[in-house]
């Protein structure tokens, strides 16, 4: 016992080393050596995981009796702690301040960062192969500078995540005792699997950026993005090892009873779960790092003084939100798969979540995801403005607004609202007895999938509007696809009214044919609009910067929107477990504690969201300061001559 109090007090010291270290890397970060203090800030949380990890796993275990996993039902023996007693879990203030709130802030903003990381990584890879992909040299060129410029952001955000993390760490040992004893205990194989996993992800990252310039030959430049491959490899590697914990806490498995572990290590990471909440968070933080550059791109494009620049930069946003856009199409049916396995594994956890105390949160969450939707055709029709010809197709605009807010009108419709008792007895019921009807998640099934093809739809408009084809078969091409999406959303509505007369267990397994017929009717559509497309004239090119400034405006809002959803979703999933630190083995029974109502919530999410982007729009400072961004040619230019082979476009 006295050893283990010893290697507790030394892991304690190692953590606040840890955490001055981080103070002078703040103090310092702008300068060239921030590279190496990745590695040696890696290293020293690497160094406090290892021995904590240690610490946690030097208890006393029983092999004597048998017992039986808690989801799997398969029988193994205990090798790890039983969850802490309800007189262990009674947690400190500091004062009259609810520590809970500082860990929360904190917890959030490493998780904000962390998303950060893991997405510009991903962008600068994908850039970076357009770049190569590219026959324009000039595009080629601003692809591939692009990519440059958020490596270096990466890398630097990098550093910032890793202080962050370093301060997570402490408060939870620090705060959480006991907590952070079980989970180590239990998860004690996988934590310094966690830090070489990081560590990898660090050096690679640094490995990434520095050889950019050494290996810009085109026979070392496929070499150099397959680096940024494997840097993502190991960063959705730390993803899944970080989620392990959040589905954990959530819908334990691995352990019996008691809590204690099996010895089944994949029984332990692969609770009910951990897919779902790997796809869920692995699209939220392509959305959320994508809004982070929206929001810069929105923001030099309002203050540049130059037309090139503005040009530049309305293109970045272009080409991000296309990004952007890409993971919030699967989004809806994530977050169903997330709340279905939540379902299938407590249902008293997915009424608290979806019927009971949080109900409000996802009609709150409906709301934004509609606004996202809207945000996204309001800007694709806004950016027909610096497409010559796109005015055909505005009358087109107001019959696919009226479809998508029908669609948004029923996406929004509750189910049941608060009512006082005399309202109860005048409606007949909780629930209105036509209204009603488009609360259930039927109706919302097929309220999302039918927003989804209206913007694939604007999108095939946006993409036409400067474009005159010329293939034989035009006439035909376009009766192909309207009756595409015309038979595909037929078939989803039919789904949707079929589902009224299926039992609830039955009900919900429609939501798959409804996503197969969206995904068949998005891929089919584009790939005949793309084949109509070649060799079409065009009208001009486009002129970047020509875009509204109300257009700019409202892709502005998206961004916030997407940064908000993020922080929402994550209180809603954590709060779902009420006053549980792990569902059904320990619970919270600090007499303070309490879970908090939307408005408060909201307020905390307002408050990361702002901090986070601060944080982050200054990362974006210090890297571009004295450096121009790589434009290549004359974005802005207008003097290409009219009905000019489409072959001569810029992407």
């Amino acid at each position: 016992m006295l050893f283990l109090r010893n290697l507790s007090r030394f892991t304690v010291h190692l953590s606040r080393m840890t955490r001055i270290a981080a103070k002078s890397m703040v103090l310092n970060m702008v300068t060239k050596r921030s590279a190496y203090r990745v590695v040696v800030y890696s290293v020293l949380l690497l160094v406090v995981l290892a021995v904590s990890g240690i610490g946690w796993g030097l208890h006393s275990q029983s092999f004597a009796e048998g017992t039986t996993d808690l989801y799997f039902k398969t029988p193994g023996i205990p090798q790890g702690p039983p969850a802490p007693s309800p007189q262990e879990t009674v947690y400190a203030r500091i004062g009259s301040f609810d520590s809970r709130l500082l860990v929360w802030f904190v917890t959030q903003q490493h998780t904000y960062f962390g998303g950060f990381v893991l997405a510009l990584p991903i962008f600068c890879v994908l850039l970076e192969f357009l770049g190569l992909s590219s026959r324009k040299p000039a595009l080629a060129l601003r692809y591939d500078g692009l990519a440059r410029d958020l490596a270096k952001v990466a890398l630097l955000a990098l550093s910032v995540t890793a202080v962050v993390g370093g301060l997570m760490l402490g408060m939870f040992l620090y705060f959480y005792p006991s907590f952070m004893k079980y989970m180590g205990g239990t998860f004690k194989a996988f934590m310094p699997v966690y830090a070489f996993v990081f560590v990898g992800e660090s050096l690679l990252l640094v490995t990434y950026y520095y050889s950019w310039n050494r290996m810009a030959e085109p026979a070392l430049k496929w070499g150099h993005a397959s680096i940024g491959v494997l840097t993502n490899v190991f960063g959705t590697a730390l993803l899944l090892l970080a989620n392990a914990w959040s589905a954990f806490m959530m819908a334990p498995a691995g352990v019996d009873a008691q809590g204690r572990f099996l010895g089944n290590g994949w029984h332990l990471l692969h609770s009910a779960l951990w897919n779902p909440l790997n796809v869920h968070r692995f699209l939220a933080d392509i959305m959320s790092g994508g809004a982070v550059v929206l929001a810069y791109a929105c923001y030099q494009f309002f203050t540049s003084k130059t037309e090139q620049a503005r040009a530049y930069f309305d293109w970045v946003g272009h080409v991000f939100l296309f990004v952007t856009v890409c993971a919030l199409l699967p989004m809806p049916f994530a977050g169903y798969w997330l709340m279905r396995s939540v379902y299938a594994f407590s249902q008293s956890m997915g009424v608290t979540m979806m019927g009971g105390l949080l109900t409000w949160l996802f009609v709150v969450q409906a709301l934004l995801i509609g606004v996202l939707f809207l945000g996204v055709n309001f800007y694709l029709w806004q950016s027909m403005a610096r497409l010559r010809g796109g005015e055909r197709y505005q009358p087109y605009y107001q019959l696919l607004l009226a479809v998508f807010m029908l669609a948004l009108f029923i996406w929004l419709t509750p189910h049941t609202v608060f009512m006082s008792a005399g309202e109860l007895k005048a409606m007949g019921g909780a629930s209105h007895p036509v209204v009603g009807n488009y609360g259930v998640m039927s109706a919302k099934n097929g309220a999302v999938n039918i927003m989804i093809l209206v913007t694939a739809m604007s999108f095939m408009y946006y993409r036409r509007a400067n474009r005159t084809m010329v293939v034989s078969w035009v006439k035909k091409g376009n009766i192909l696809i309207g009756a595409l999406f015309l038979l595909g959303a037929l078939n989803i509505i039919w789904l949707s009214v079929y589902g009224y007369y299926l039992p609830a267990k039955l009900r919900v397994g429609l939501s798959s044919p409804q996503a197969a017929t969206t995904l068949t009717v998005l891929v089919v559509g584009v790939v005949i609009n793309r084949m109509m497309l070649k060799g079409a004239l065009l009208h001009g090119p486009v002129q970047w910067g020509k875009i509204s400034l109300r257009g700019m405006v409202g892709l502005f809002g998206l961004a916030a929107a997407f940064s908000w959803v993020m922080g929402l979703m994550g209180y809603i999933r954590s709060s779902g477990r009420l006053a549980w630190h792990v569902s059904e083995l320990m619970a919270d029974v600090s007499p303070w504690a309490f879970t908090p109502d939307f408005a408060f919530a909201a307020k905390m999410v307002t408050l990361n969201m702002m901090v986070f982007w601060v944080a982050v729009l200054t990362l974006f400072w210090v890297c571009q300061r004295d450096q121009s961004p790589v434009m290549g040619e004359e974005l802005a230019e207008e003097n290409a001559r009219v009905l000019a082979p489409s072959s001569s476009q810029e992407a």
